[in-house]
This record gives structure tokens, sequence and C-alpha cells, in this order.
């Protein structure tokens, strides 16, 4: 794809950024598509890869995991779930190609790990890669400079425990790195990769109980992510919140019979980030207020407003003989907040100790970049926990 000269660059909402092929020469602004799909109208952050949802068992579930059975995948979710993954040592890798309808090689590649340390506490690690192809840049004259390969990455370490049978709090350190830029200047400055820190916290509970004369469990967690400081790619230039994000769930599973299993999963989240507000010419004018501030300032704009801002993420899951899965959900965004509405669908199969894991996004907006998104996720198991005398289903209870 071909840009003009790279000062241009507007960092916050550059990106994958490519309007209509038909178009000459792109120049994107503070209005255009951010890597996570959403329009310029939702409260802007900088590194939005980080709030893409990476697995494709999530992903089928219209991005609903926060309360989701346990597995390695939770890194991302809610890492708090991780002190009740089954088996020893547990990893995933997943895939997506990313805005298809865009550009056709921007790609999000997820590596996870975990690794249960004893009954009570879990270690894991991630690390996500945002790949967004190769840009050709030429100037004003069309004249070719070169090209240019943007990235961005995050590396995740995560510890869990349990306190007690039934619940758990997890905790992250992130490292961010953002590569957006070949150096080129931008309002007189000049341009360098930025980095930043985050963390996150989380809780987890789960519940065995009776519902509808079948055994049943409900989950219940919360995720609050990416907390750290902010972003920028210039030294004195403006910088940007990372997207600090509540998230909300709980799922509810019907074990039918020995065979089959019902899951119904229910997500809300909220970007903890106050709204951008911008002069005539784009440039944001009210992003010097401290962290905690955005944070606090991101819940004071009226419950109306509030209620806007939130997504919602109902999804479904039926499983036969813990061996092969069927998934769907949704996706809702308000139009006036970023406006994402998709329809998501999946399957997911267990071979030994493999599970592979399939997704597809069906925008029901007719130009969504957003629509035909496909994920692949791979999770191996490659070594067992400690047995005990009385073996006890680490999600259910059951012996």
């Amino acid at each position: 794809m071909k840009i003009f000269s790279p000062g241009f660059f507007k960092i916050s909402s550059f990106v994958a950024v490519m309007l209509p092929l038909a178009l000459k020469a792109q120049v994107v602004g503070p209005t255009g598509t951010n890597t996570n799909g959403t329009s310029a109208n939702a409260p802007r952050a900088g590194a939005p890869f980080l709030t893409i949802s990476p697995d494709s068992r999530s992903g089928a579930m219209g991005d609903a995991g926060v309360a989701l059975s346990p597995d390695v995948n939770a890194t991302f979710w809610n890492p708090a779930k991780l002190a009740y993954i089954e088996g020893q040592n547990n990893l995933s890798l997943s895939y997506s190609p990313w805005l298809r309808r865009l550009v056709p090689d921007v790609s999000l590649a997820y590596l996870s790990y975990a690794r249960k340390l004893d009954e009570r506490n879990t270690l894991g690690a991630s690390l996500r890669y945002f790949n967004l192809g190769t840009i050709e840049l030429v100037d004003n004259l069309q004249n070719p400079l070169g090209s240019y390969r943007p990235n961005e990455f995050s590396f995740d370490v995560s510890f869990a425990r349990k306190f007690g049978q039934d619940f758990s709090l997890g905790l992250t350190g992130r490292y961010i790195y953002s590569s957006l830029t070949n150096g080129s200047f931008s309002a007189g400055q000049q341009t360098k990769p930025a980095s930043a820190v985050a963390a996150d916290a989380s809780m987890y509970y789960k519940k065995t109980t009776q519902q509808f004369g079948k055994e049943a469990l409900f989950a219940f967690g919360v995720d609050l992510s990416n907390i750290g400081s902010k972003i920028g790619y210039t030294d004195n230039g403006p910088k940007d919140f990372l997207p600090a994000t509540l998230r909300i769930g709980a799922a509810n599973t019907w074990y039918i019979d020995d065979y089959n299993e019902f899951t119904f999963a229910f997500d809300i989240s909220k970007l903890l980030v106050p709204l951008t507000i911008t002069d005539s010419n784009g440039n944001v004018v009210s992003n010097d207020q401290s962290v905690p501030s955005g944070i606090f300032n991101s819940f004071g704009e009226g419950f109306s407003t509030q209620a806007k801002q939130l997504t919602y993420s109902p999804g479904i899951e039926y499983r036969y003989n813990k061996q092969f899965a069927l998934r769907a959900g949704y996706f809702y965004q308000n139009p006036l907040y970023g406006g994402n509405q998709y329809l998501t669908m999946g399957a997911g199969f267990k071979y030994d100790n493999f599970d592979i894991d399939f997704s597809y996004l069906a925008a029901n907006q007719q130009q969504s970049p957003l629509s035909n998104t496909l994920r692949f996720s791979l999770i191996v198991n490659f070594g067992a926990a400690k047995k005990t005398d009385t073996k006890t289903d680490n999600q259910t209870g059951k012996k």
C-alpha cells in the first residue's frame, strides 16, 4: 500500500488504516479505523491492538471470556482463572489475519503459556505480536521513499493463586512496544518507537449448584487490564492513554448428562479512557490528565453517556463428550462510541492432548472492516498435573 511522506502520521489512529484501495494515496488523520476495528468516535487510546481478542474460543462467543471455564488463554481474559487450569503445562498459539477488507498482510499472533507451580499457584506468560504489513512510502509527487514494516508487541507475566476451592485472584505485569514510524518528523519533532508498562488485576469465583434438576456451574469474573503509563512517539509531543479496560463477566454451565453440556456466557466491558476533545484540525487538546485522573474522569460524563460506552458480549457453547464444541455469540457496541456490531461462530475439537479451535466473524455492517475475520488456535497440554488419591475435576468439583 502507498502512503504520503511519513511525516503525516497521527500515531494513535494510524494503522491499517488504509481507505479503499481505489484511492491512489491515503492520508489517515485522527478519523479513521483503529487497529481494533472501532471508529474514531470511540474514546481514543494508544496501542489499541491490546484490546483485540486473540483466541478462537472467546472469539467465537462474541468476545466473551472473563468467566468461561479456564484455559491457558486466560492470560488475556482473566488471569485469575489460571489457578484452575487442568494439566501441569499448557501452551497455546493463536493466529488471525486482521482487517482483511482493508489490507491483505495485517495479522495478529498470540502465544501463551501456563504452568501450575503447585495446587494453589500458577504462573503464566504470553506474547502478542501485531504485524501491520509492508507500507510503501511516497511523497506528494508519488516518488517512492522506500518501504516500512510497522509492528507492535506486548509481553506479559501473570501469577494466579487459589483462595479455597472456589475463589482466585490474579496479577499481570506487561511490557508494550509499538513501532509505527520509521523515524520521520511529525509536527517538527522526530518520531520514534514507543514503549509503556502496564498491570492487570483480576478475580474469579465459581460455584457448583443444581439447576432444573441438573448439575450446573455458575462462574463470575472481573478483570481490570492495561493500567499503566501513557504511550507517545516523540520526546516532547502528546502522549495517549493505554486502553485501560474493565471487564465483568458471568457464565453458567449446565451438565445435561455425562456427554452433553451447555454454557451461556455474558461479558460487559468499558474502556477506562476519558472522551477525547480535539480542535478543528483533529489535534488532541485534552489528554494532559494523569492516568488516575483519566480513569476517574472516564466515569464522569453522566449515566446516559456511560451506558452508551459499554460493550456487550453474549455467547453460547455446546460441548459433546468434552471432545467437540460448537459456539456462537454477538458483540454490540453503541454506534456513537465505536459502532462495532457483529455475529461470531466457531467450532472446537479435542484430540488426545491437543485442542484445535476456529472462529469466524460475520459483521452485520456491509462495509465493516472486521467482516470475515478468521481466528485459529491450538492448545497443547504437554505435562499431566500431579495425581492425588481422589481425582477431582478442577472446574466442577465432581469426583
